[in-house]
């Protein structure tokens, strides 16, 4: 068992990371928490391929679950949906011990994470992702949120797990354009923070998409750990941990011109993290050369690198940025690649941004 530690004072917890640990999760629970009443939410796929595996080892450790559905992807980060959350919560009679456990991808992690902040005003919540994005970005580090019509993720708290417990097998469940997705959240955190992970990555990417073991829990782990530095160093986002949100800015306005659907978060990252590449190198504040590098590894990997559609609907992207939940007086924190391994916050107006790119 490879185990990261996040490191918050009082609110410190462990990301335990092992092939094959799904099994063993119902006695990690009891070591954890006292109460015996667990809420796990999941959806019909992910749950049709893991929940009896969760919910046999919880039996096993005398644990009680109980099952919620929720829609797959962006369709359950809804306020009705975290509704129907509370409904059945309160339905059955949950206290502020019972522990909440999200099974299954980014959108499950957040929402799970969402409704644990907010129902009582907290329960324990522990994460089970089980999608490479979701291991390495949306169960780690607090972040929770659900969408509102006009932006991604505009609603939402800061609020720890308790646990993280990732199962790189699972992954084996999962079509090959997921795994694609996941690996653009592990290029980016060594984009902006490891060089020499981001030339691992470029040497070993292939025997990760392969599933090999070793290569797989050893990326899995690095982008965690990485991710577990910054969080650690600044859990709120006061500055430092705005990093994370390298290629965020215009992959968000991406997703919001889709409509949430037709392209996944991973690849509105990828396009995302070449698009503020780019810009960086025009706005010379990067290295010549950085935005090529990093399209190669994305290509390599299968993923897009630039949206289809940039001319027809470059207005509804201004205007997707122009509502990002980061922007302070009229200016995005906008997070440019200065070389690889090292990033940096650019207040720029969102007109900037577009006409920087055009």
């Amino acid at each position: 068992m490879t185990t990261v530690q996040v490191l918050l004072a009082d609110r410190s917890y462990p990301i335990r990371i092992r092939p094959g640990s799904l099994s063993d999760i119902g006695e990690a629970l009891v070591k954890e928490f006292e109460s015996r009443r667990v809420v796990v939410i999941t959806t019909p796929r992910v749950g049709g391929a893991h929940y009896a595996a969760v919910s046999t080892s919880m039996a096993r450790a005398q644990l009680e679950p109980h099952r919620i559905d929720v829609p797959e992807g962006d369709r359950a980060k809804t306020l009705r949906t975290a509704t129907r959350l509370y409904d059945e919560l309160l339905e059955l009679g949950a206290d502020r011990s019972t522990v909440m456990v999200g099974l299954g991808g980014g959108a499950v992690c957040d929402l799970t994470g969402f409704v644990a902040s907010t129902f009582l005003r907290g329960l324990p919540v522990v994460q089970i992702p089980t999608t490479l994005l979701a291991q390495v970005d949306a169960s780690v580090g607090g972040k929770t949120a659900i969408n509102h019509p006009r932006g991604k993720n505009l609603i939402g708290t800061f609020y720890q797990p308790r646990l993280v417990w990732i199962d790189p097998d699972v992954l084996s469940t999962l079509p090959p354009r997921e795994r694609r997705c996941g690996l653009a959240e592990v290029v980016k955190v060594a984009a902006i923070w490891d060089a020499r992970f981001f030339a691992w990555l470029e040497e070993n990417v292939d025997a990760v998409l392969k599933l090999d073991r070793e290569a797989l829990t050893h990326a899995i782990s690095r982008a965690c750990g990485i991710k577990a530095e910054v969080v650690g160093l600044d859990e709120r986002e006061a500055g430092l941990r705005a990093l994370l949100n390298f290629g965020h800015t215009f992959g968000h306005a991406i997703e919001n011109v889709a409509g949430y659907r037709r392209v996944r978060h991973g690849e509105a990252v990828a396009m995302g993290m070449v698009f503020a590449a780019r810009l960086s190198e025009r706005f010379g504040l990067a290295c010549e050369g950085v935005s090529e590098r990093l399209s190669k590894l994305l290509e390599r990997i299968g993923l897009p690198i630039e949206p289809h559609d940039w001319t027809k609907e470059k207005n509804a992207y201004l205007r997707a940025i122009a509502v990002d939940k980061k922007i302070r007086d009229e200016k995005v924190g906008f997070v440019v690649l200065r070389e690889i391994g090292r990033a940096g916050l650019y207040p720029v107006s969102p007109e900037r941004i577009i006409k920087g790119a055009a």
